[in-house]
């Protein structure tokens, strides 16, 4: 693999990683060490730009998700943008990521501050994508017998 730079930009003080086309085991040690150096630029919030990212094994689903608790057990919140057209957005919703790792449709929305005084939500926060909606049959769905 070529020589890579930390593909970390700070927009409205924000830093954002810029994720690869391709996340694997081959480079998930490399997207890991980018996330901590986000992380320590900021104040525990980050996002995850993840338009041009076509595959996600678990490999980098692993380092997302330790990414997103760490930032957590900081006091702030991994944000991943997966607009609706990106193919691993399935991925997330399959392994039911999508239901904890905040996601939404474009940087404009992931950059929205969160509300500081609001109660905890139940649902997802304001600009955030829903979580995917299951079928019966579909994989992560209902496996109650009809």
């Amino acid at each position: 693999m070529a020589e890579v730079k930390y593909p970390i930009e700070m927009v409205n003080g924000v830093p954002v990683v810029a994720a690869p086309a391709e996340i694997d085991a081959s480079n998930a040690d490399w997207l890991r060490a980018v996330l901590l150096e986000a992380a320590c630029r900021g104040h525990g919030t980050f996002a995850v730009d993840m338009t041009g990212t076509r595959l996600c094994t678990s490999a980098g689903l692993g380092v997302l998700v330790r990414a997103h608790d760490r930032a957590l057990a900081e006091g702030g919140e991994l944000r991943l943008v997966i607009p609706a057209s990106c193919a691993v957005l399935r991925v997330f919703a399959l392994a039911g990521l999508d239901r904890l790792i905040p996601n939404f449709p474009g940087l404009d929305e992931a950059l929205q501050p969160a509300p500081a005084s609001a109660p905890p939500r139940q649902g997802p926060k304001p600009g955030m994508r829903p979580p995917a909606d299951r079928q019966p049959g579909d994989p992560g769905g209902s496996t109650s017998p009809s």
